[in-house]
């Protein structure tokens, strides 16, 4: 069966560095036998999570919005990449509130003890994390790699690799340093024939 990876883009920009940079990943996801869904989180209708508990007692959110569709992709993904941008030294406003409505799989996971990714596939599931920054500083990623390691653990998906680029205030296009968009294409290869052996 072709493993399944979701493609997700936490830029509000589908044509900037962080989405070409997810594209190669994803081009070397694809050739090595993977399938991969691209979602954008900032064209999806959703709202940030309302702490309405619902979820302590059921599978999914009270809210009615766009997450009914991404949660039974996210249980069914066998892979992840996660690319976006930092900003104020964390990870974009619209990525974070996305995650924040995983409290269904977090309260699956550690309140009931019955997570929604049965214990076999858990062991497989596994994702890269792609991060630029415009700022070449020390602990620029601390804040954006510490939330998506958070994430990671509650959706049952083993943090396996990272790119990280800062000094991109200084290079402002990808395009210009090829060899990052190389670095890019290699980890979602390595991601894809990870997931795709038997």
């Amino acid at each position: 069966m072709t493993p399944k990876v979701i493609g997700l883009l936490g830029s509000p920009l589908p044509e900037g560095n962080t989405a070409r940079l997810l594209a190669r990943a994803v081009q070397g996801t694809k050739d090595a036998g993977c399938t991969v869904e691209l979602v954008p989180v900032t064209s999806l209708d959703f709202q940030g999570c309302q702490e309405m508990f619902f979820c302590r007692d059921h599978e999914t959110c009270i809210l009615d919005d766009d997450m009914q569709q991404i949660y039974p992709k996210f249980v069914d993904m066998d892979g992840l990449i996660l690319a976006t941008p930092v900003m104020t030294m964390g990870i974009p406003g619209t990525l974070k509130a996305f995650m924040d409505r995983f409290q269904v799989f977090f309260m699956a996971k550690y309140l009931r003890n019955q997570s929604l990714i049965s214990p076999d596939r858990k062991e497989k599931r596994a994702g890269l994390f792609i991060c630029i920054s415009g700022m070449d500083i020390p602990e620029v990623f601390v804040g954006a790699k510490l939330t998506t390691r958070a994430f990671f653990d509650i959706i049952d998906c083993q943090y396996r690799d990272e790119l990280l680029i800062n000094g991109m205030d200084t290079i402002r296009d990808i395009a210009t340093r090829p060899e990052l968009l190389d670095a890019a294409y290699k980890k979602g290869f390595a991601l894809g024939k990870s997931l795709a052996q038997p």
